[in-house]
């Protein structure tokens, strides 16, 4: 009994830590889906398609002994338009923030020059770096040891994790190291938040996920969606949020509305049954569908989308 008194002062005399971390890599490696997984919420949503994370998601993991804030970036990539421009910005100023970075990488596929980029970049910053390689039970023993090596030629010295982002493999092992990066200090932010993003904002990147997924390769990546109305109604246990879609060609908007407004009427109830989830109540779902052309080279519209 006094043995087992003993390690719970010696636990609870532990220095509370505390940081921010950064999630780097290509387009569509599954940073979301790793930080979904780390936090076992979702903040940061999940497509097939590249560059889904628009905005710099922060998402945050307190325990007894530390409180972690990720930071899921957009993809950085090569690209021309204003809003690709501002997306690799916004990840490549995280890095000047963090207290760590994890790149993550595709265990698919051979490293490209948007690698070679990263790892370039990577090796001018003074934070610790861990190489996670992503989707480590899809492919062999053979194919992964390889792919190891060239990271550590791309970034000598560096610890390199096999992990699969989606069952969570080698996950523990990841947070494990990151918390030794942290300095001792106080909560950024109070038990129980496990994200600094608005329920506007998480409504907003809900029902755009919902579009990336059921459109597939019909409309492409010129989409965005902004939150009209979004007003609780407490007494009814109801949320009513009106939302526009906006695309930048005519022919999309009817692809977004298709036959007879089905698949608009699908968009919003898949968007509609996952916010009841994450929201724990009813919700009132009203879509409208705008044409904004060229509006991710606009940097007005760009900066009312919060991009």
């Amino acid at each position: 009994m006094a043995e087992a008194e003993t390690k719970h002062k010696e636990k609870s005399a532990a220095p509370f830590r505390s940081g921010y971390i950064a999630i780097v890599g290509r387009p569509n490696v599954g940073k979301s889906t790793l930080l979904n997984k780390i936090l076992g919420e979702k903040v940061a949503i999940v497509s097939p398609r590249p560059q889904t994370t628009r905005n710099r998601i922060t998402g945050i993991r307190t325990t007894e002994t530390s409180q972690i804030v990720f930071l899921d970036t957009p993809g950085i990539h090569q690209g021309r338009s204003m809003i690709n421009r501002r997306l690799v910005d916004t990840a490549l100023q995280t890095l000047d923030e963090v207290d760590g970075v994890l790149w993550l990488l595709d265990a698919h596929d051979k490293i490209k020059q948007e690698e070679e980029r990263i790892a370039e970049t990577l090796r001018g910053v003074e934070t610790p770096v861990l190489i996670l390689i992503n989707k480590m039970d899809l492919v062999s023993k053979g194919k992964l040891l390889p792919l190891m090596d060239r990271c550590s030629q791309l970034l000598p010295g560096k610890e390199i994790v096999p992990i699969s982002a989606l069952k969570g493999d080698g996950v523990p092992l990841v947070l494990d190291i990151v918390e030794k990066w942290l300095a001792e200090g106080e909560k950024f932010f109070t038990q129980g938040e496990y994200t600094d993003q608005s329920e506007r904002f998480l409504a907003s990147e809900i029902i755009r996920e919902k579009v990336f997924n059921l459109t597939r390769q019909e409309i492409p990546y010129g989409v965005a969606v902004t939150i009209d109305e979004f007003t609780e109604k407490e007494e009814k246990g109801l949320i009513v949020i009106g939302a526009t879609i906006h695309t930048e060609r005519d022919s999309h908007k009817g692809i977004l509305i298709g036959k007879r407004g089905a698949m608009l009427k699908e968009i919003g109830q898949q968007a509609r049954e996952e916010l009841e989830k994450i929201f724990g109540c009813r919700i009132f779902l009203e879509l409208f569908i705008r044409v904004d052309p060229d509006w991710t080279q606009n940097p007005n519209l760009l900066a009312e989308m919060g991009i």
